[in-house]
């Protein structure tokens, strides 16, 4: 059933079946046409075979023994399959071919009988010495016309194949180009907006790639006013609350009582959430609308680690939290994701294995490599980890699971920035349970360089 939908909205596979199958009728009209055409041309060609016979004894029978031949040596051999009979003007029989019991015929010319089931096509003539019938069995006949008819047939029939094979070698060669513009397409990221080649393509499809480049024109003008008002939201929305944290920094002194002390203490908790908050909002939206276009080029994901690590160990080191690679991990690996966003997606996935793990616990990160030399990243926390009908949806902008919702504070928006990361940087990601009886292991499988 998808195969014949895919044939059916396939241009490709359209005009082969619409012209294979004209190609094919055309074949068998002509095939059926050449073989009637050939039987008619058999017929009368045999029917020349008798008159030729006849006309050859127009000279008369010297013998009047029935048994004896008129007829030469390579006479006899054209006779084969017809039966001869030859009769005085008085009615006697002058010669007469074995089997050949056929009664005298009144009309003169071409005619066919019936005799004893058998139907015969018969010439008679009439000369002034004699009379002379030829037959023929229409059975030996017809079998003598279709041979000659299907010598005619086949060489239709074995062109018809070729035939249908230079239609499918056409067909393919024309929508070259198209497939051309596929494949570039298919080879895009997400975020690619350079215009299509318009160089070979034909006028059928020339329209549709010049209306595909100027939607890309358009989304690109698009994304670029959004990236204009991310850097103004960032100004506009980091500059109060960095003003705000300072005011509260210089209200802290003046706070009396334990009582006052604990609210300035909620309010910085608060405003460094906000802050937080605005980060991930912005970062999102610059992974959202990153130039995803640039040539990949080969890194070492070690470093890129390290980082990562780096920006959490604060965290990590507030909550008693070993963070650090399992012994046995892999050589260095090297990948073509973009080294600031991988930074980026792995400092997430460390926040939030640090925010949900037990306090003295450990975070472990492997790195190795799987059969196809693409490195493979694993981070185990110590957590509750992620039932397994909510790994999908824990993906979702501003979802966060109710299990965890209550253990710790947070946006929801932590695994929304790594899928779309991921998405742009050709990375798969996966959620499993960790080894052990609890925690959540997050497997990343990176992309390998070209070549």
């Amino acid at each position: 059933m998808k195969a014949d939908w895919r044939w059916r909205h396939s241009l490709r596979g359209r005009l082969t079946v619409l012209l294979l199958g004209v190609v094919l009728l055309a074949a068998v009209f002509q095939g059926v046409s050449a073989y009637h055409t050939a039987q008619r041309q058999a017929d009368a060609l045999l029917d020349a075979h008798l008159q030729q016979m006849a006309d050859a004894l127009r000279g008369g029978v010297a013998s009047r023994n029935p048994q004896v031949s008129p007829f030469t040596a390579d006479q006899e051999q054209a006779l084969n399959d017809l039966l001869v009979q030859i009769w005085g003007n008085d009615g006697a029989p002058l010669f007469q071919s074995p089997n050949a019991d056929l009664p005298r015929r009144a009309i003169l010319g071409f005619s066919d009988i019936n005799v004893d089931g058998s139907r015969y096509r018969v010439y008679s003539l009439q000369t002034p010495l004699q009379t002379i019938q030829i037959a023929q069995d229409m059975t030996a006949r017809q079998q003598r016309a279709r041979a000659m008819a299907w010598r005619a047939v086949w060489p239709i029939a074995a062109a018809a194949p070729l035939l249908m094979l230079a239609v499918w070698g056409v067909i393919g060669l024309s929508l070259r180009p198209v497939e051309r513009a596929r494949r570039q397409l298919a080879q895009r990221h997400a975020g690619a907006l350079t215009p299509l080649a318009l160089e070979g393509l034909p006028n059928e499809v020339l329209p549709l790639v010049e209306e595909l480049n100027l939607l890309f024109a358009r989304v690109q003008a698009a994304f670029e006013a959004q990236k204009s008002f991310v850097a103004d939201a960032a100004h506009e929305l980091r500059s109060p609350l960095t003003a705000l944290k300072l005011q509260v920094q210089t209200l802290r002194p003046t706070a009396g009582d334990a009582g006052q002390q604990r609210a300035v203490t909620r309010l910085e908790q608060g405003i460094a959430r906000a802050s937080h908050l605005v980060e991930q909002l912005l970062q999102l939206a610059r992974e959202e609308t990153g130039d995803t276009s640039a040539v990949p080029r080969r890194h070492a994901v070690q470093p890129v680690l390290q980082l990562a690590v780096a920006d959490v160990l604060p965290q990590a080191q507030a909550r008693r939290i070993d963070v650090g690679l399992t012994p046995g991990s892999a050589h260095d690996p090297v990948t073509s994701a973009t080294p600031e966003s991988l930074r980026i997606l792995l400092r997430n996935l460390l926040e939030n294995a640090i925010k949900y793990g037990p306090e003295d616990s450990a975070v472990d990160i492997g790195l190795a490599q799987d059969g196809q030399g693409r490195p493979v990243l694993t981070i185990d926390d110590a957590g509750p980890g992620i039932p397994a009908a909510e790994r999908d949806r824990v993906f979702d902008r501003f979802y966060r699971s109710p299990d965890l919702a209550v253990q710790a504070a947070g946006s929801g928006l932590g695994l929304a920035i790594v899928r779309t990361i991921a998405q742009n940087q050709d990375i798969a990601v996966a959620l499993e349970d960790a080894p052990g009886d609890h925690g959540l292991r997050v497997r990343l499988t990176l992309p390998r360089p070209a070549g």
